[in-house]
């Protein structure tokens, strides 16, 4: 039994040594690290510039694949005007109620895309159905100018 405690003894000592040998490698590594983190400073390294990450408008045009979207429906609605009734002025209306809107007679027509305001058109008619010929096309800036 004691030759047992013996050996439990000599393993412990044995694995005692071996956590103090590897701090003491680990301890002068990093001292080692720290001189020539030193000489390393006085060798005077120059910064470099870094080139500009703006992406060339060329190449993204030649990258562009829209074949991706183009198969991606859309609802397109025109809109005449708008107006905000109370709901007992609602309940109210009845065949031939006539409703005022918030535009004149004549003045173009808002052309939506998924809500969003893309265009003006004024109404056509084609073989009997009605249609919008577009007058005006609203920009991307404007266009993201009215989501903020």
């Amino acid at each position: 039994m004691s030759d047992e405690i013996d050996e439990v003894q000599d393993k412990e000592e044995d694995a005692g040594d071996d956590w103090g040998a590897a701090l003491s490698e680990q301890a002068d590594a990093e001292a080692g690290a720290a001189e020539e983190q030193d000489q390393s400073d006085d060798v005077g390294y120059e910064s470099a510039e870094m080139e500009s990450l703006q992406a060339d408008p060329s190449v993204i045009a030649d990258d562009v694949n829209l074949d991706v979207i183009l198969e991606i429906p859309v609802t397109l609605s025109m809109e005449i005007g708008r107006t905000e009734i109370s709901i007992r002025n609602l309940l109210q209306l009845n065949q031939g109620s006539v409703v005022e809107l918030d535009r004149l007679a004549g003045e173009p027509m808002d052309v939506m895309v998924n809500g969003t305001l893309v265009a003006h058109g004024e109404v056509v008619v084609v073989n009997e159905k009605f249609g919008i010929r577009l007058t005006d096309i609203i920009s991307p800036q404007e266009r993201v100018k009215k989501l903020r």
